[in-house]
């Protein structure tokens, strides 16, 4: 809010039967893990509507020789490598206050502290460190949102940290509405000396939701509705930032018009409607979303879309034993991009190219990518693993090895390093 306004069988059989387990445990993962938690450059401005969003670019192989340039005037800050760092960061668990447990790596004893030791080095140029004070003023007078699930709490977290060198905020505190899954639907946090506040909205699929079936974890999503709850206040803002895609692993109907039109395959009260893959309705929600941004009258600021982020369990998933112990970064083209994230990273970027030109037709709202896909998926050393919690304790009843969030400070903090050039440095 402005200071001036108020996610025997058969060979067929066998695969007919593990594919929705496997999802279902996927599903069970994000499930634990919410429930615990309380131009100028290509693919960092507004996409070209001739560009392609099938798949990321082919990786280049790793080189760590050449040099860096100086500037990034033409720089595409998404492309680039992990290289080593022995600067100190710019925060520790010590000094933040904002840090949930279950990222706080240093705290319950992480057992490398390598993960926080690496920078990235975008091709042909360097990334500017993270000026707490430049974004703050920046800042001054104006709002910012950040609208999605836990991964959109892990990014709001990471950047209060990173602002916390040069200020503090103050919690605001209202009666908060409490969403079907027992999270607070908005929080809001003020820095007064600026002027500044930076508000995060619970809505994990974007649009309207309605828990259908409590016992089954079913969903009815309403993908042709931005969910009011946030975008009620969207011209209460001068920057919207978007993402999420976990949640829509749920089993769900979908409807449009009130009216149910289809399914995620995994519904159980699906009846005869049509299946729908489950990237197309991440595509038609986000598609919703950046719309009712770029429709909304006296929005004349800018809306971010934060790309997929890769989990990283390996041997296993989730509760069969996998984990992510690695404590060093991929090398650039050593693993390729999982299918479903690809798939995810497209759906997001459509959905983008899709909205742009309308909101440039109709109020000048500008729509960006902020895409974080590559950089994240060579990070599989930065999550939690089972440091996100004391040792032997349980969460929600079961032993969570968490291979989805980030741990901080980590390098998760690289979000709003890209932020703040995309934003502030290179304003369009």
């Amino acid at each position: 809010m402005k200071p001036h306004k108020s996610n025997p069988c058969s060979p067929k059989r066998s695969a007919a039967i593990v594919t929705p387990v496997v999802v279902l445990l996927v599903l069970a993962l994000v499930s634990v893990y919410d429930m615990t938690f309380s131009n100028r450059y290509p693919h960092i401005d507004r996409v070209p509507a001739s560009s392609s969003s099938s798949s990321l670019p082919s990786p280049a192989n790793y080189s760590s020789s050449a040099p860096p340039a100086t500037t990034t005037e033409s720089c595409d800050l998404t492309r680039g490598q992990w290289v080593p760092d022995d600067e100190a960061r710019h925060y520790t668990n010590l000094t933040c206050p904002f840090i949930d447990d279950l990222q706080n790596c240093m705290k319950f004893g992480k057992p490398s502290l390598e993960f926080m030791r690496w920078r990235w080095r975008p091709d042909g140029c360097d990334l500017p460190r993270f000026d707490a004070a430049r974004f703050l003023e920046a800042m001054r007078g104006k709002s910012m949102a950040f609208v999605g699930d836990s991964l959109a709490r892990n990014h709001l977290k990471s950047l209060l940290c990173l602002l916390s060198k040069e200020a503090q905020p103050v919690e605001v505190r209202t009666s908060p509405e409490i969403d079907v899954t027992g999270r607070a639907v908005r929080r809001d946090y003020h820095y007064s000396n600026h002027g500044f506040t930076i508000s995060l909205f619970w809505s994990p699929f974007l649009v309207k939701a309605n828990l259908s079936n409590a016992t089954l974890g079913q969903w009815d999503l309403h993908l042709d509705t931005a969910d009011s709850r946030w975008a009620a206040h969207i011209a209460d803002f001068d920057y919207i930032v978007l993402s999420g895609t976990n949640w829509f692993l749920r089993p769900s109907v979908y409807r449009e018009g009130g009216r149910a039109v289809a399914h995620n395959g995994a519904a159980a009260t699906a009846g005869n409607l049509t299946k729908l893959p489950v990237p197309r309705a991440v595509r038609a929600a986000f598609r919703t979303a950046l719309g009712a941004i770029a429709a909304r009258e006296g929005f004349r600021g800018k809306a971010v879309l934060r790309t997929v982020t890769p989990a990283h369990f390996e041997n296993g998933e989730w509760n069969t034993g996998g984990d992510c112990v690695r404590t060093r970064p991929f090398r650039r083209g050593a693993r390729a991009l999982g299918a479903v994230e690809a798939e995810y990273r497209g759906a997001q970027v459509d959905a983008l190219r899709e909205t742009t030109e309308a909101a440039a037709r109709r109020n000048g709202a500008e729509l960006l990518l902020l895409d974080i896909t590559e950089a994240m998926h060579l990070r599989p050393d930065g999550h939690p693993s089972r440091y996100g919690h004391p040792p032997g304790s349980s969460v929600e009843g079961s032993f969570v090895v968490d291979c989805l969030h980030w741990c901080l400070p980590g390098p998760i903090d690289l979000w709003s390093e890209l932020l703040l050039q995309l934003l502030i440095a290179h304003p369009s």
